[in-house]
């Protein structure tokens, strides 16, 4: 809509001069006051109210009119009240860092959103005991055009209406009925054998670049771990073997997962061949400084950049070493002790994927028929031997 130009979506009442609305980008309606090519000036009160008419004379007369100020204690039993106190809490602290500013960013976001777009009422204000699964649905689908966002409010609603519940503050979770939207995506991409190959051409054995490959690749831990990883992590098993020893960065303070693993002839090749090997940590910045998580992941994607793989991430190599490890034969739980998953979920996943490339693999021949001509071999018909090299030089050469 044009600036200035007024909105007459109130049934009938027309807004002032200079007055029109707009909405924001979670639809809902903000009023504002223009004249001219002035400066766009927000007007928070309901248009006819007594506040509203204020706010006017005020941008007539060219000031910008003041917010009124909200108590600095959120009023007891409500939602913004059940936040504060949440972020408040022991189980809150308790969360990795990154977790405890991804929640705070994404539930401080929720609090000012109004409940719809006529009225004044914001989500930060609701009774606790009057949230219902509703109010979740909506704040889920204001994010719709962004699925993964949209998730994400409800993966941070959930821990925090099971804290309320704990401390006695609500009685059910009105985030549990509330269904994620299926997204279509399988996250972060995992690497090919190929892609692998190309970033250690352009990052060759000795480089800080490829310690880092070596370290996510052949430890199958997170950045986050890896950051931390020095000479302290270090030692040897009860046969005097090297081997790694490491609690998980993620969900340390509240339910830690330590881990020993056997350190892979590559990954022991990669740090003796690296000249720039740290101190305090294996990988550290060109002032000789641990890189903090956020850094290494940023220094990655650099790297990964200039090996021409944009599509490739740091965790994409956790998937990678999974996929290699079930299509290996890797039980779940043995893939279970490698990457300190607690549950079989996940582990499972990788070895149904696994095992239904080699059932295809062994059973694929099958929709041929039977040839008609008894020379023709089973291995002929499955399309195996010198027929599939032709096809595959062929499709090479398109």
């Amino acid at each position: 809509m044009a600036a200035g130009k007024s909105s007459n979506s109130r049934q009938g009442d027309a807004l002032p001069r200079h007055v029109y609305e707009e909405p924001d980008r979670h639809g809902n309606v903000r009023v504002y006051y223009r004249k001219g090519h002035g400066p766009r000036i927000r007007i928070t009160a309901r248009p006819g109210t007594e506040e509203f008419w204020r706010q006017y004379a005020l941008c007539a007369a060219g000031h910008a009119p003041k917010a009124p100020r909200r108590d600095r204690k959120p009023q007891p039993g409500t939602f913004r009240a059940l936040v504060v106190d949440y972020m408040e809490s022991v189980d809150f602290a308790r969360l990795n860092h990154a977790t405890t500013a991804q929640r705070r960013r994404v539930l401080e976001s929720m609090l000012g959103e109004r409940l719809n777009r006529e009225s004044e009422d914001i989500f930060a204000d609701i009774p606790v005991n009057e949230i219902c699964p509703a109010h979740v649905k909506l704040l889920r689908d204001r994010k719709s055009s962004a699925p993964e966002a949209a998730n994400h409010r409800l993966k941070t609603l959930g821990p925090l209406f099971k804290w309320a519940i704990s401390e006695r503050r609500m009685e059910t979770n009105p985030a549990r009925d509330v269904a994620k939207f299926r997204t279509g995506s399988e996250g972060h991409h995992t690497w090919t054998v190929d892609e692998v190959a190309d970033f250690a051409r352009r990052h060759p054995l000795g480089s800080k670049a490829y310690l880092a490959l070596a370290l996510l690749l052949f430890s199958g831990q997170r950045i986050s771990d890896i950051a931390q990883f020095g000479r302290r992590n270090v030692g040897e098993d009860g046969d005097g073997f090297p081997v790694l020893r490491l609690t998980q960065v993620k969900n340390r303070g509240r339910d830690p997962v330590s881990l020993e693993l056997p350190i892979l002839e590559p990954l022991s090749e990669a740090l003796m061949q690296t000249p720039e090997i740290g101190t305090a940590a294996f990988l550290e910045t060109e002032y000789k400084k641990p890189f903090s998580i956020k850094g290494l992941g940023n220094k990655f994607r650099d790297w990964c950049d200039e090996a021409k793989l944009p599509h490739c991430s740091a965790h994409g190599l956790r998937k990678a070493g999974a996929t290699i490890a079930a299509e290996n034969g890797a039980t779940e739980y043995q893939l279970m002790a490698i990457f300190g998953w607690r549950k079989a979920e996940q582990a499972a996943e990788y070895v149904r994927k696994a095992r239904q490339k080699k059932l295809a693999r062994a059973a694929m021949h099958l929709i041929v028929p039977p040839p008609k001509n008894p020379s023709l071999s089973d291995n002929q018909a499955a399309g195996e031997g010198n027929d599939r090299h032709k096809l595959l030089k062929f499709l090479e050469a398109c």
